[in-house]
């Protein structure tokens, strides 16, 4: 089957597949994540000034939107998933009414020793692996998430990787990360800062005991606390939330079977659909997991949890299919195609910490992910996420594709819905507080801010809406110097901490 040939209502990469800032040899392969708007782009490291806005920005805006996504820079060698697409951080750094434009490749150490070969040397994620590689057996990218710490700019890896650093104002890669754990150098994708204490919350996971380790990293980057987990076995969690008093740890029945992998070299999922969901409450310093059971399902992304009273609230988006039926047609990239779906929902998930009691129960049924809330109420009571919109496989189109921004009041079950137009695409959208915002403010007082790629035309903007209703559409348009490919996570960094 050739995806390459597919009309627009299957593959919805836009009207034109040929994209002319793409490297040539992805005319070579048959992969619906090389084409279109997934194409890697060959303009690595890009500035840009005084952009072109229509609307104005704000003046009361200030900080920077980074984004992390694949960008491989050389053919694959074997089957292309985009988690094995190298690295690439973008960064719209707004002050004063104005806008800049930065990028760059994160000059991971997979990507260094495939420069200095000039050719792909790591097989990717769907396998099979290979165990003589230095590194790792598959290619570290780091290629998934971003947050800032203590003047740091971290990027992080879906399967839980080697983090590397940046400069946060130039993008400059600064060589890796060093974990301020002692019991693992790696750390998960999802690291979270809370912006009220400095500190930062993060695990890593494996396929050997301790299967999971929860850490808490000061302000200044030295270890506060550390623990492992006693898990049943290799898990695969995906996120971390906090409340004012303890963090959450994900424990989900979608796994692999490790004996598989070192037989055969392949890492295959699957979902336990006869065990439960757990999640662990631990406090933030404490050592004593208590574990509550939920129904079976599995969690990408949390908006926020708090507390109340003997109550721990926690907001996310919840999947009961997280590995639909691959479709024989599309081939040997079926399982990835399927995998990369992503069906879910919004969820609300209570725990009763005196009693043990659960209540859980769906929020909304429309399609959405890729979930944030206002960053300064982290941790505490709030109401407002802000989602993407995913049509369904049914609906046309084979990847996984963001096509609205979603507001959610999750106290009162009201939306508010805009769709970024036909053949345009979006990136995970972040809140912005307005400079000087604090938990005393409005919760939605500020701004929402993501990128879009136009399969039209190719190009990209950087869309900033008024936090308090998005159906007005996008306030001001920022026109980013190139075509930026769909990618993964964002993050917003204050002006008050990174330009002081």
């Amino acid at each position: 089957m050739s995806y390459a040939n597919l009309p627009l209502s299957e593959h919805c990469l836009g009207p034109n597949l040929l994209v002319d800032d793409a490297p040539t040899w992805v005319l070579e392969l048959d992969n619906p994540y090389l084409h279109g708007v997934y194409a890697p782009t060959v303009h690595t490291n890009a500035r840009a000034d005084d952009m072109q806005v229509i609307g104005e920005i704000p003046k009361d805006l200030n900080g920077a939107y980074y984004r992390n996504g694949p960008n491989p820079e050389f053919k694959p060698k074997n089957r292309y998933h985009p988690f094995d697409g190298d690295g690439m951080v973008h960064g719209v750094f707004i002050k004063d009414g104005k806008a800049s434009y930065k990028s760059n490749m994160i000059q991971t150490a997979c990507l260094s020793e495939e420069q200095r070969q000039q050719e792909s040397i790591w097989p990717g994620v769907m396998g099979p692996f290979d165990f003589d590689l230095p590194n790792s057996p598959i290619k570290d990218t780091a290629n998934t998430d971003v947050v800032l710490h203590n003047g740091k700019l971290i990027t992080l890896w879906y399967n839980a990787g080697q983090p590397y650093s940046m400069d946060p104002l130039s993008l400059e890669n600064t060589g890796e990360f060093q974990s301020p754990s002692t019991l693992s150098r790696r750390l998960s994708a999802h690291t979270r800062v809370d912006w009220e204490t400095g500190e930062m919350f993060f695990f890593d996971y494996g396929d050997e005991p301790p299967y999971m380790t929860y850490g808490v990293a000061n302000p200044d980057g030295t270890l506060k606390h550390q623990v492992p987990i006693d898990l049943p076995g290799p898990r695969l969690p995906h996120e971390i939330t906090f409340t004012s008093r303890h963090a959450i740890l994900h424990d989900h029945p979608l796994f692999h079977n490790p004996k598989v992998l070192q037989q055969h070299k392949m890492r295959l999922l699957e979902f336990h659909r006869d065990l439960p969901t757990r999640f662990g409450l631990i406090p933030r310093l404490g050592t004593k997991v208590t574990w509550f059971d939920c129904e079976p399902c599995f969690v990408l992304h949390t908006s926020n949890a708090w507390e109340e009273g003997d109550w721990v609230i926690m907001d996310g988006c919840r999947s009961i299919n997280p590995m639909p039926s691959a479709k024989p047609e599309e081939g040997d990239l079926s399982h990835m195609l399927a995998y990369m779906r992503l069906e879910a929902h919004n969820y609300r998930w209570r725990f009763n910490l005196k009693t043990g009691e659960v209540r859980e129960g769906p929020l909304d049924d429309l399609n959405t992910e890729f979930n944030k809330s206002n960053p300064l109420f982290h941790g505490i009571k709030s109401k407002y996420a802000y989602h993407q919109y995913i049509p369904l496989h049914e609906d046309g189109g084979a990847t996984l594709r963001f096509n609205g921004l979603v507001k959610y009041n999750n106290d009162s079950g009201q939306s508010q819905r805009w769709n970024y137009g036909e053949g345009v695409y979006g990136s995970e959208a972040v809140f912005a507080p307005r400079l000087g915002a604090t938990r005393n403010d409005d919760e939605d007082d500020g701004y929402v801010i993501n990128l879009i790629t136009d399969g039209n035309d190719w190009s990209s903007w950087c869309l900033i809406f008024n936090a308090r209703d998005i159906t007005t559409g996008p306030i001001a348009r920022i026109r980013l110097p190139h075509r930026v490919p769909v990618g993964f996570h964002a993050m917003w960094a204050r002006g008050e901490e990174l330009y002081a």
